[in-house]
């Protein structure tokens, strides 16, 4: 893999905002897919990409995490997709601190719900900036204003409106980039967004009063006004504090916001940070390498008894074959099958940089939590521990057969 710069982020949403859709989309236009498969209702043929299990084919929701790779215009970016559903939060918890950034999802017309506000606390918890995309506003959904307020006042952020919708629902007519000042218009039967937005020089320029209805553009010249004077303005340095969050209002089912999420991404969110551990932080410009384990995933693949451990790489340059040491249990593990991810997709990864998830075949070495490191004996910390959840008792009624019970176990 090219030693590009890196963008490692997750994306964090209630269930059914859009999530895995907006994953297949940013997949789609960073080229790692030549057909986005969005979620379809059951019995449909297409099923979503990013969830490859068969329980997430069938009910169109993600309850694994999973890791993808892409790059686009000289960036690496490792996507998690994490899931949204509460029963599966212990594992987005911990996709969570290995990630340098978040994308938000938020349903334009229910705005933040529940499961989204959990996985936000988790994110300011470690500091993880935030970029919000407000999705479906090609349909009928909430006053955008009041949107932005409720991200201000339950999250207690500062906002920054970084592009508008022209309308909703039936009166959609695209959406504006307040700062490219481009327009994204609905074309065709599908009002689909067909990649080419339109550059202005301004909300006042007489060419886009051209093609607004006269209705949208009074609208468009009012609320960008108030948008752009009632809001703060934008701060690299603040997002990356996790003190603001840029908004991108958008479609990913329609495309519309998401190659200005892509760039957002690449020109905003941070490289790989230095994570905490004992006895110091570890930076990703020390040459030693370092990573930890934060999930392991077993039958991956159907065909093999596979069992995976997922690691993110912190410092050095990882070649394939190299030994390393899991801290304070076990002997140095040569990795001489470590795989790069997408999806259900998998293939050797030679060599791997700070930022990076690869994947270490295992039959039960590693475990969450592990740090792997070439010499040091160092410790990653930040990684929640979760008290095991007892789902159900089992009683030996026959006491002699306690052994035969373990046997089975």
């Amino acid at each position: 893999m090219t030693q590009f710069p890196r963008r490692t982020f997750a994306i964090i949403s209630h269930p059914d905002a859009g999530k895995t859709t907006l994953t297949e989309k940013l997949l789609y236009f960073g080229g790692a897919i030549h057909l986005a498969g969005e979620v379809k209702a059951r019995g449909q043929t297409r099923r979503a990409r990013s969830d490859w299990m068969k329980i997430e084919q069938q009910r169109g929701i993600s309850v694994t995490s999973s890791v993808m790779t892409f790059e686009r215009q000289g960036i690496t970016f490792n996507l998690l997709d994490t899931p949204g559903h509460e029963d599966f939060s212990e594992d987005t918890y911990r996709t969570l601190t290995a990630v340098d950034s978040a994308v938000m999802v938020i349903d334009a017309a229910k705005g933040i719900e529940p499961q989204t506000r959990k996985l936000f606390e988790v994110c300011r918890l470690r500091n993880v900036p935030i970029i919000t995309f407000v999705n479906k506003v090609d349909r009928e959904g909430r006053d955008p204003f009041s949107l932005l307020d409720e991200v201000a006042e339950m999250l207690q952020l500062d906002v920054c409106p970084m592009s508008w919708p022209v309308g909703m629902g039936g009166e959609f007519e695209g959406v504006y980039d307040l700062y490219a000042n481009t327009l994204s218009r609905p074309e065709g039967d599908s009002r689909e967004f067909m990649g080419k937005a339109i550059p202005f020089t301004g909300i006042d320029d007489p060419e886009l009063a051209k093609i607004l209805s006269p209705e949208a553009m009074i609208r468009l010249n009012d609320e960008a006004e108030l948008a752009q004077g009632g809001y703060s303005s934008f701060d690299p340095e603040a997002y990356r504090a996790g003190n603001l969050t840029p908004v991108y209002f958008g479609s990913a089912l329609k495309d519309f916001g998401v190659a200005e999420l892509i760039a957002a991404l690449a020109d905003y969110a941070p490289p790989p940070r230095a994570q905490p551990a004992e006895p110091a932080p570890v930076s990703p410009d020390e040459p030693e390498v370092t990573g930890f384990v934060f999930k392991v995933q077993a039958n991956m693949d159907p065909n093999h008894r596979d069992r995976i451990a997922f690691m993110r790489l912190c410092s050095g340059v990882f070649k394939r074959g190299m030994k390393l040491t899991p801290t304070g249990h076990g002997k140095p593990i040569a990795v001489h099958s470590p795989i790069l991810f997408f999806a259900q997709n998998r293939e050797l990864a030679d060599e791997a940089f700070p930022g990076d998830i690869i994947g270490i075949p295992n039959h039960g070495t590693l475990r969450v939590g592990d740090t792997l490191s070439e010499k040091a004996a160092i410790r990653f910390t930040g990684l929640p521990n979760f008290a095991p959840e007892i789902l159900r008792r089992v009683v030996l009624k026959d006491f002699t057969k306690t052994k035969q019970l373990r046997k089975a176990l």
